[in-house]
């Protein structure tokens, strides 16, 4: 029977595997070997496996420390790490700018009626390019132009741009703006034959920014999504009832309507590493489950047809139907991808810079007639400009090893989900801006006792084409409810509600110091209350604390004291028709908010900020 060995498990390194090594030797076989010599045959041997123990240790801490996102150093485990969490690394930073579009029409009309002829108003499509006249950088502008549309959240500009002797307008220029980000479009196509489950293809390509669009050899849409269980994705509709620029309203102004159905053609995407994307389909046939399907409380938990009992599954709110297929595997067909390029610091290209619309194939009238005699038609469409007014800024290298491991920690804790009152208000004010913009949110509990302690009250408001607080359309509040129901838990209920918006005039009296202009002075304290009552300065239910505007007003150079401000509200004609007691609402200089959510508006800085200098 083999003698009970001490043996120690403590050695981590060369030196202490070595030392144990020869203890052990020269405790359990004293007469055997007794030549520890450095260059006796018996110390190599010992080295030789102290070295292995070292090498093996090494190894193992290693990879342990790997497996810790606070501590992983490989950018390829980094890689996995972020894949596992939910995190999409960004392998290129791109840089960002606003793109003014202009373009030249015709007059139709006289005298009163004179006005630009939309007859000849352009369309520039999705995904127009534009290079710059200083290096080999392109951009690219990702939502339709239309200049025929104008909303408060897609403005046309009109102004004139030439008249004829009796000062009439002959010409009128329009204008609008889009965001721009620095990125290529490149195409490559991927062959599948006979179906494969979770079949992967990678794309290989420098400062990869994402995936554009996905179209199989039968038209269809391959949806992007950010797993293959999340059966839901985001389906655009036109809204058909459009502003007329030359008679603006603020009915109808959403671009798009907004709803959800399910996509059985998707795709999952991930970095393998800083110039590879791979894409992942899902596992099942065209035949196991129906191709789209709206949700509604006939089809919940129907799942396939072996699955009857849904009493135990846990429901998401992104995979309504509950299909294990994640998804059909593409088969016997083509993919056409086309993905995005670009980033890194030389895209940060100066103001003025982006003048050369590349894809004018993108570019179409309208409404185009093909008679044109007087060739207006064409006089328009080579009047069409670009240019960006600022230089292009964030480009620049991807996420750094630290940069990568503290956004995949920040990624797992939010999930994506909301779950305070905070996550919902974030996730509204982040609504993609062509399902119509929101400008204010407030949320809270419902002060309505009920059953349900998650019913969830969110307050709204959005703008009009002057940016002035105006109530949400129905639109709207419909895109926020579809919007919101994919993030939302699923026991929580939120009703879309309006904020009101409680308009005020300020008049102040100041004192002027000696030896300063006094009308000066008056002219920078207005202009320091027009910036401190900005709308984009305040938020649903603030206080307005007469302190900080006394305070405001001291800091202006000039002003040797302030000797009263009265605050008063405006309603009627064409202000807020919800009147407020501004002064029975004041305790302790501070002008508290009603009950019910409400925001103090400066609607006409200009007229609405009055003072005067008066004595001592």
């Amino acid at each position: 029977m083999a003698k009970v060995r001490d043996i120690k498990y403590l050695n981590r390194d060369f030196n202490s595997f070595r030392n144990a090594l020869i203890n052990y030797s020269k405790t359990y076989f004293p007469t055997t070997y007794t030549d520890f010599s450095e260059a006796s045959p018996g110390m190599m041997f010992m080295e030789m496996a102290s070295y292995v123990g070292d090498v093996l240790s090494f190894y193992q801490d290693n990879q342990i420390q790997e497996t810790f996102t606070q501590y992983a150093n490989q950018t390829n485990n980094l890689f996995d790490l972020a894949y596992m969490f939910g995190y999409k690394p960004k392998v290129t930073g791109v840089a960002e700018t606003t793109i003014d579009f202009y373009q030249r029409v015709p007059n139709i009309g006289s005298g009163p009626n004179n006005r630009p002829d939309f007859n000849y108003a352009l369309v520039i499509g999705e995904n127009a390019q534009i290079k710059s006249n200083v290096s080999n950088i392109n951009f690219l502008t990702e939502d339709l132009i239309d200049f025929t549309v104008s909303s408060s959240s897609d403005p046309t500009e009109i102004t004139v741009y030439s008249v004829n002797g009796s000062d009439e307008p002959t010409e009128y220029l329009l204008k609008k703006s889009r965001k721009a980000i620095s990125a290529t479009i490149n195409t490559t196509t991927l062959t599948f034959t006979t179906p494969e489950e979770f079949s992967t293809r990678t794309i290989s390509a420098e400062n990869l920014i994402g995936i554009l669009d996905v179209v199989d050899s039968d038209g269809n849409v391959w949806y992007e999504v950010d797993y293959l269980g999340q059966e839901l994705v985001f389906d655009s509709i036109k809204n058909t009832n459009p502003n007329d620029p030359n008679n603006y309203t603020d009915e109808g102004t959403v671009p798009y309507l907004l709803q959800t159905k399910q996509a059985q053609r998707r795709f999952a995407t991930r970095f393998l590493g800083s110039s590879v994307l791979q894409l992942q389909f899902g596992a099942g046939k065209s035949s196991d489950t129906t191709e789209e399907v709206i949700p509604n409380s006939d089809n919940v938990g129907l799942g396939l047809t072996f699955e009857k009992d849904k009493l135990t599954t846990a429901f998401s709110p992104l995979n309504f139907i509950f299909s294990n297929t994640y998804g059909i595997a593409p088969s016997n067909t083509t993919l056409t991808v086309r993905y995005l390029t670009g980033g890194g610091t030389a895209a940060n290209v100066p103001a003025n810079s982006l003048t050369t619309l590349t894809n004018t194939n993108v570019v179409s009238f309208a409404n185009y007639s093909a008679t044109d005699p007087s060739g207006d038609y064409q006089s328009a469409f080579d009047s069409l400009a670009v240019a960006n007014p600022n230089a292009a800024s964030g480009g620049g290298d991807g996420d750094s090893t630290e940069e990568l491991r503290q956004n995949i920690i920040s990624s797992y804790g939010t999930q994506m989900r909301n779950v305070t009152l905070d996550d919902y208000l974030v996730r509204a004010l982040s609504m993609p801006s062509e399902y119509g913009k929101v400008a204010k949110a407030y949320i809270e509990n419902s002060k309505v006792s009920t059953e349900n302690n998650s019913v969830l009250d969110l307050y709204v408001l959005g703008f009009d084409l002057n940016k002035k607080l105006v109530s949400p359309t129905d639109a709207l509040k419909k895109n926020i409810r579809t919007y919101l129901s994919q993030y939302k838990m699923i026991g929580d209920s939120i009703r879309i509600k309006e904020a009101f918006p409680i308009n005020i005039g300020i008049d102040f009296e100041i004192i002027a110091l000696p030896n300063f202009n006094s009308n000066e002075v008056l002219r920078n304290c207005i202009i320091t209350l027009q910036n401190y009552f900005n709308i984009d300065e305040w938020q649903i239910n603030e206080p307005i604390i007469l302190r900080d505007v006394y305070a405001q007003l001291d800091n202006v150079q000039g002003v040797q004291t302030v000797k009263n401000i009265e605050f008063t509200n405006k309603t009627g004609d064409s202000y807020s028709n919800y009147k407020y007691d501004v002064k029975g609402a004041m305790i302790n200089n501070v002008i508290y908010p009603s009950i019910d959510p409400m925001i103090f508006e400066v609607k006409y800085p200009n007229s609405d900020i009055t003072g005067k200098v008066v004595n001592l």
